[in-house]
Order: structure tokens, then C-alpha cells, then sequence
């Protein structure tokens, strides 16, 4: 952690000298344009008039030449610009989460929040304080969305969570390359709109446009017209009919064929996020990676000639410039005079029969980076870490000095649920750590099945499916009470158990809706269902009658508890587990602090 801040320290502090740099060129050039569009047009005016035009007029045309040029650095100077402070701002960002100040990033995942979803609210996987917030860089519609599919979708098979974990790795290491390939995707001005639809535009062409007759009559149409143009202004041998003909053929091949409008805003309206594509893809290929999860993805995009996908997204950008031009005021006399919308389905249609049904696969390969970029992440700030191991179906999970992500300084304890013993009863005071320590299983278990690193000095699981039932509330909306909701949860858990293999539990006080007798007798009846069902797991619970489960079952249900301890009439705890049933309670402790005289009440 420490040689990863040095490294974010160092590299801030670089690019802030290169942005004050850049600063101060640009400053510079823009005086200068300044003065010499000014300082140019005076003397060009002045000698114009007093002494010799064809000089005046010479020095005038050489101001708007040199203007123009210093037009274009200035641009190509702000690009750069803009792209240095995204790299800063990166680093500062990565600064911010080792100092604990992620919670503040704007991005919090809350449009992935799901109540129905077996697993991630009660995990915080979305929203605020969520441990989408805490990693994610990705900045693509569809990178976002496979950082969301990496935490909540369940686990890919063995061999394909240790490639991952591979590339990983190898991303970590690769912190410069990781934060361009971030930093080309925060050069657009505007969020990422979702690519669905451009990448169904390019799965279908129109063979029309290809034909070779259409082809020549496109091509030859203009050059004809605007040769005979040219004649009528030199020559007196060629009548004004031969250019308006021409003019008043393409004027109805234009605008009464075809509508190519949706065709040809669809392109326009991605030309930023192709060019970010471009830009992106083209980082990845031209670099070289060892993982075979990395090297797989780069093979993924070549077309059939050897040709990369980086180069093939840059003709469609150059094809999604041209076509911006449909937005000048002057465009529809050049739109006429050389039938530009036609010359650009040409183009299109081409790249599209060529190209146009990998572009979905290409953005999708861009989401993967982004998804384990972010991921990369975990294991460059906490090197300590330990990447998971996993086993056969007999083991839930083990784990030692396992500690949650998102807590800064989080105790840390060991955990053991194994098929001989695969349901912990964790008994213990308010506020002890119960629903923490469920709460540390369930998202460390998530990392695991992204290919991360876990909090843990040693960490080792089978692949399950997990569900909770921890954070329920009322829905007015649906009608829904609180302890209906629960219900609703737990019977999901039931049907689960009944028709897929390896599930993991996670039940916070189950039953809290309902009088304590009922509560008890409930829980005791699902408990041992779900032991019986093959499902391992855990149980939060105050109710201490529930620890003779552990002798019913012969201690395939084991007892464990947190304990608290008072000192200058103040409550502690040490958040260490322990096997055995809790033999301490603090409720009334705490309701005195609250201020209510409990021996009047009583």
C-alpha cells in the first residue's frame, strides 16, 4: 500500500508539472495568434494601400495561412491538454481511495441497485458507500455494465476464474498502461449512451449500395456535372443546360431515393464514443501481455485478413466525420454537387459488410479491460491480499484474518465452513459484529468470483450461488410489509436449495416481524431445512435458544458468538469471533444510555 502511493504521489505531481507546462504554452500561442493576426493585417492593409497591393495582399493571405496553422496546434495542444488532466485527475482520484476518501466519487452504481437481486443489497455492492463506488474506473456504458455482471453474476467456472485472476495480476503491475487506457476513455465531454444501437446498425447492410453499377454511377455522376460546370465558366462552346441537368438528376437521385437520414445520424450520433474506441482498442493491441485471459481477448479482434480492430473502427470514424459535415449551412449544394450522402453509404455499407457484425464484439472487449482494470485495482493498493483458491464442493469457505474491504481497519478473524459443519449460528450482543461478519463472507466471496483479491491473509471456496436475507423493508408500493418481505427472501433461499446445488446463506435475525416464540420456533424449523437441503451458510440471531442446534445436529451446526466488556461504565467491543453461545447481553445497557430509567419502567 505504501509503494502504491508513492507511485500515484509521483506520477500526480509529474502531470501536474506537464499540465503547468501545457499551460503555459498555450497561453503563449494564443497571444501570439493574437498578435500576429493583428500585427499582420495592419501592415498587409497598409502596404495594400500605400505602397504595393499584390504585396499587401501577399502578406495578408500568409497572416490567414499562419493563423490558420496556429488554429490547429492550438487544437491539437488543448487535446493534449485535456488528456494530462484526466491523467491527473486519475491519480488524485487514486490518492483519494487509499486515504479512505472514495465515498465522495460520483459514480456510485445506484442505477445497478436491485431489491430483487439475491445478494447485493444487503452486500452494498451499489449505491452509496458501495464497493462498486470504491473500484470502479470503468467509463463506458458497457464497461460499467460488466464490472456490474463481474459482482452479481454467478461464478464462472474454475479455469476461467484463475485466467482471470491472471490478468489481473497482470494489469496491476501495468499501472501507467491501465491509467491511459482509462484516461482515452474519459476524453469524451459527455456520458456514454448505450452502444445497442449502432452495433445493430452495423449487423445489416444494404447490398444496393455495393453494386458496382451504383458504384460507378455515384462516382462518375459528379465528376460529369461538375466537369461541365467548369467548361460553361471557361468556354462559350458549353450551354448552362449541361451543368443544371446534371445538378437536377443528382438533386433527384438525392432526395427522392432512399432515406439515409436515420442510417447516417445513427453514426453520428457515436462519433465521439468511436473515436474513444478507436483510441482504447488500439492501446490494447499495440501492447503486449503474457496472460493467456489477455492474449485470448486480443485474438478476438482481428477480421479474417489480419487486420486490426483498432484500424477498422478508425475508417468508421473517419466515415462518422465526413458525415458531420451534413451539418453546415453550405452542405446541401456540396451534398448535391457530389452526392456526399450517397458517397457516404458507399462507405458505410462497405465497412459494414466488411466489418460491421464484430463491432459488438469489439465494444465488448473493451468492457472486459475496463471490468478488470478496475478489479486490478484491489491488488495494486493491497498487495497483502491473498488472490483466492478454489476447491471441490466439499469446502464452503475457509478463510484466515478475513476482514471486510470497505471498512477501514476492519477487525480481522478466521472462518471455517466446511460440508461436515457447513451452517455457523452466530450469536452476540447488539452492535458486537454479527451482521458485519455475514456481511465480510458475503463480498469477499464476490471478489473471489470477479477474480479478485480478497481482505484475507488466506481464502479458499468452492463456486456456490449466494443469497442473503438480511436488509428487508416495507414496500408500499407493492402492498409489501416488512415481514412478508422477508418471507419473500427466504422462501427464494428455500426454491433454491430444491433446485440448484452449492448455495451459500447469509440470514440476518430471521423472523424479527414476529412474536418471539413464533420467531424461534420458525427459525429453528428453516435452519435445519437448509442443513438438510446440503446448503452451508450463516445465521445472525439474538435468540440464544437456537444454539441447541448444535447438539441436534450432531454439530453440523456449530455455535459461535462476539462478546462485549464494559470499562468506565462504557460499552467495548473486540469484534473477535469465538466458538460457543453468547453468555452476555447489553440491551439494557444501551437503553439506559438512551436515557430511559429502566428500574422505573420495570
Amino acid at each position: 500500500m505504501k509503494g502504491s502511493k508513492e507511485q500515484y504521489e509521483k506520477r500526480k505531481a509529474y502531470y501536474a508539472r506537464r499540465l503547468e507546462k501545457l499551460n503555459h504554452t498555450i497561453n503563449q500561442l494564443s497571444n501570439v495568434r493574437l498578435a500576429l493576426v493583428l500585427a499582420g493585417c495592419a501592415l498587409g492593409i497598409f502596404l495594400y494601400m500605400t505602397q504595393s497591393s499584390s504585396v499587401g495582399l501577399s502578406i495578408l493571405l500568409l497572416t490567414v495561412a499562419s493563423f490558420v496553422v496556429l488554429v490547429f496546434w492550438h487544437q491539437k495542444l488543448r487535446a493534449k491538454q485535456n488528456y494530462i488532466q484526466g491523467l491527473y485527475e486519475i491519480y488524485d482520484q487514486d490518492l483519494k481511495r487509499l486515504d479512505g476518501d472514495w465515498k465522495a466519487f460520483p459514480d456510485t452504481g445506484e442505477d445497478f441497485k436491485d431489491p430483487a437481486h439475491p445478494y447485493s443489497e444487503d452486500l452494498d455492492l451499489f449505491g452509496s458507500s458501495s464497493l462498486f463506488q470504491w473500484i470502479n474506473t470503468a467509463r463506458t456504458y458497457r464497461g460499467r455494465a460488466k464490472l456490474k455482471e463481474c459482482l452479481t453474476e454467478s461464478p464462472v467456472e474454475g479455469a476461467t476464474l484463475l485466467k482471470r485472476q491472471e490478468a489481473i495480476k497482470e494489469l496491476a503491475v501495468n499501472l501507467a498502461w491501465r491509467r491511459r487506457f482509462m484516461a482515452e476513455a474519459g476524453k469524451t465531454k459527455g456520458s456514454f449512451n448505450s452502444p445497442t444501437r449502432i452495433i445493430e446498425w452495423a449487423k445489416t447492410y444494404d447490398p444496393s449500395y455495393l453494386r458496382a453499377r451504383n458504384v460507378i454511377l455515384a462516382r462518375a455522376l459528379p465528376i460529369i456535372t461538375l466537369t461541365f460546370l467548369l467548361l460553361y465558366f471557361l468556354t462559350d462552346k458549353v450551354s448552362y443546360w449541361f451543368p443544371f441537368v446534371g445538378f437536377l438528376v443528382q438533386t433527384i437521385i438525392l432526395f427522392v431515393g432512399k432515406q439515409r437520414g436515420k442510417a447516417l445520424e445513427a453514426v453520428y450520433a457515436y462519433k465521439d464514443s468511436v473515436k474513444i474506441y478507436e483510441k482504447m482498442l488500439e492501446r490494447f493491441e499495440k501492447r503486449t501481455f503474457k496472460s493467456d485471459y489477455l492474449q485470448d481477448l486480443k485474438k478476438m479482434l482481428y477480421d479474417r485478413d489480419g487486420k486490426a480492430a483498432f484500424q477498422q473502427i478508425r475508417k468508421l470514424s473517419g466515415l462518422a466525420e465526413l458525415i458531420s459535415n451534413r451539418g453546415n449551412s453550405m452542405f446541401l449544394v456540396i451534398n448535391i454537387f457530389t452526392l456526399w450522402d450517397i458517397q457516404c453509404m458507399i462507405g458505410l455499407e462497405s465497412w459494414k459488410e466488411k466489418s460491421g457484425s464484430s463491432l459488438g464484439r469489439w465494444v465488448d472487449t473493451i468492457a472486459e479491460l475496463e471490468g478488470l482494470a478496475s478489479l486490478a485495482i484491489i491488488h495494486f493498493d493491497h498487495q497483502e491480499w491473498a488472490f483466492p483458491e478454489f476447491v471441490s464442493e466439499d469446502t464452503g469457505l475457509v478463510a484466515s484474518n478475513m476482514g471486510h474491504p470497505l471498512l477501514a481497519n476492519s477487525t480481522s478473524n478466521d472462518l471455517s465452513i466446511e460440508k461436515h459443519s457447513g451452517i455457523l449460528l452466530i450469536t452476540g450482543s447488539n452492535m458486537s459484529g454479527k451482521s458485519t461478519l455475514l456481511r465480510t463472507a458475503g463480498i469477499n466471496l464476490v471478489l473471489a468470483y470477479a477474480g479478485a483479491p480478497v481482505c484475507a491473509r488466506s481464502f479458499r471456496c468452492s463456486r456456490m450461488q449466494i443469497y442473503s436475507c438480511m436488509r428487508v423493508s416495507d414496500n408500499l408500493g407493492e402492498n409489501i410489509s416488512s415481514f412478508y418481505a422477508e418471507l419473500l427472501r427466504i422462501k427464494q433461499i428455500v426454491l433454491a436449495t430444491k433446485t440448484q446445488r452449492h448455495i451459500f446463506f447469509l440470514l440476518d435475525e430471521i423472523f424479527k416481524g414476529t412474536n418471539s416464540q413464533d420467531r424461534h420456533a420458525g427459525a429453528k424449523v428453516l435452519i435445519r431445512q437448509l442443513g438438510k437441503a446440503g446448503a452451508m451458510g450463516m445465521v445472525s440471531t439474538h435468540d440464544l435458544e437456537l444454539g441447541d442446534l448444535e447438539r441436534e445436529s450432531q454439530r453440523r451446526i456449530r455455535n459461535y458468538h462476539f462478546r462485549e466488556f464494559y470499562k468506565n461504565d462504557e460499552i467495548h467491543f473486540d469484534y473477535k469471533l469465538r466458538p460457543g453461545i453468547s453468555t452476555t447481553r447489553n440491551a439494557m445497557y444501551l437503553i439506559k444510555m438512551a436515557g430511559i430509567d429502566v428500574d422505573e419502567t420495570l
